[in-house]
């Protein structure tokens, strides 16, 4: 599946955008990955840490626990949590998390990671778009 606009939902596995890579963090790493960063709150099941094979994990770039749970992945809500949590991703306390991530892109190859299985409707969508406007 090709990404069809910004809010559509739809992902292809390794999607770009400015040298940014979104994959699951269950695919077993590349060699073009680049620099791997979790970009989910919680640490996804069955994994190790050295499975993981992790630059850093993001934490602070990922939604607010409160607006997870009230997504919940639900289809109809999507476009309600995007704009949500691009409200989130403006506040003060998160921009330091957003400026490493935006260090790591321009340092070459950044690989987004979330456990989420709808990757194309869930908020490593909504911050690749993010990181991408700053192109």
């Amino acid at each position: 599946m090709t990404r069809k606009s910004r809010n559509a939902g739809s992902y292809r596995e390794g999607a770009r955008s400015a040298g940014i890579r979104v994959r699951r963090v269950y695919d077993a790493p590349e060699p073009d990955d680049g620099a791997r960063v979790l970009v989910d709150r919680l640490w996804p099941r069955g994994l190790s840490k050295s499975d993981a094979a992790l630059a850093e994990w993001c934490k602070d770039a990922a939604p607010s626990s409160e607006l997870r749970r009230w997504y919940g992945h639900q289809e109809g809500l999507y476009d309600a949590f995007a704009e949500r949590y691009r409200e989130e991703l403006a506040q003060d306390a998160v921009q330091p998390a957003l400026d490493r991530l935006r260090e790591l892109a321009a340092d070459g190859p950044l690989t987004l990671l979330t456990a989420t299985k709808d990757v194309g409707r869930s908020h490593v969508q909504v911050l690749l778009d993010l990181l991408g406007e700053d192109s």
